[in-house]
């Protein structure tokens, strides 16, 4: 194969390894100040709290990431969430056991994945149409299934474990590094990885240099849908209920996250820990904000704030190539 299509491995990974250190300093430095400015925020309640916040959103940005180092989007994954938190209560609920629940729903979870990768590489749509005709429709059908109401999910052992903790860190952070250590050597080394990062970087080349594209399309939104489809089981698990309303907006926190991550949005850049760390800096603003009785409204302003920043020193990055 070519090396034309595939971007050079050392200085992308040098680029993201200085990036991933500046992300986890500002994350320490974030800490620390707030430590500072309120007790509160260093007791192990809030510590475990914070952690959990951020968990979801953080799987959440992975998948994404796969999908924007492509140079697509998808902007269904909120919604995805949401129905999946309906189909693995209305399954428990049927008597199904809640292993065979959660593997029903994630194949769900590719199912649509596999649905988006079709639409994009099949019909010729833009990634962000297919995905955002999704999560319209995916709110549309949840409600229909549940009648707009809320479904309870009658099975403790499923709630408790969201709630619960393992040598003194919550479980849904345990599930963080279940999803990270495996996405980080698939992205980081494997073929696929790399096949990711060329097309996100020159499609033609790397289809002329023998990558399948539309495969590698196909892949990358199928993750995205399952990881979507696994925090829905874990929110589900969480929250103790099914809904299709739940995770609204959660789909832009996951970009945002990935973005501030470093990802980015023009393709063939990212990591995986640099969304994870976006994700936890995302929401210790949040909680901080919390804390200090902050207005909501200067939340989103702070984000929306450090996405601009940071795309456009993406940019100046990539013009200074």
């Amino acid at each position: 194969m070519s090396t034309e299509a595939i971007p050079a491995e050392k200085p992308k990974r040098n680029y993201n390894a200085l990036f991933g250190l500046t992300l986890l300093a500002l994350l320490v430095l974030l800490w620390i100040i707030l430590s500072v400015a309120t007790p509160s925020f260093a007791s192990a309640n809030n510590i475990s709290n914070l952690l959990r916040q951020g968990s979801m959103i953080a799987i959440l940005a992975v998948g994404q990431t796969f999908v924007i180092i492509t140079g697509g989007i998808d902007l269904s994954v909120g919604a995805v969430v949401g129905f999946a938190t309906v189909i693995v209560a209305m399954l428990i609920n049927a008597g199904v056991p809640v292993f065979i629940a959660i593997l029903l729903t994630l194949l769900v979870g590719v199912a649509i994945g596999m649905f988006h990768g079709f639409g994009i590489v099949r019909m010729g749509l833009p990634p962000f149409i297919i995905t955002l005709a999704t999560l319209t429709s995916l709110r549309g059908i949840g409600l229909l299934m549940t009648n707009g109401n809320s479904i309870s999910i009658n099975n403790d052992a499923f709630q408790l474990f969201s709630r619960s903790s393992f040598l003194g860190v919550p479980n849904l952070f345990w599930m963080v590094i279940l999803v990270g250590i495996p996405a980080y050597i698939f992205l980081h080394h494997s073929r696929w990885g790399r096949y990711l990062f060329s097309v996100g970087s020159n499609a033609e080349a790397s289809r002329l240099s023998g990558v399948n594209v539309q495969r590698t399309i196909y892949m990358a939104y199928t993750l995205s849908g399952l990881c979507a489809a696994f925090v829905g089981v874990l929110l589900a698990s969480r929250i103790g209920i099914g809904n299709p309303t739940q995770a609204e907006g959660w789909e832009l926190q996951a970009i945002a996250s990935s973005v501030i991550g470093g990802t980015s949005l023009f393709g063939a850049v990212g990591s995986v820990h640099g969304p994870l760390l976006g994700a936890f800096i995302l929401a210790t603003i949040n909680n901080g904000a919390n804390l200090l009785n902050v207005n909501a409204f200067w939340q989103r302003i702070i984000t929306g704030a450090l996405i601009i920043v940071i795309v456009y020193f993406d940019g100046l990055r990539r013009r200074g190539k």
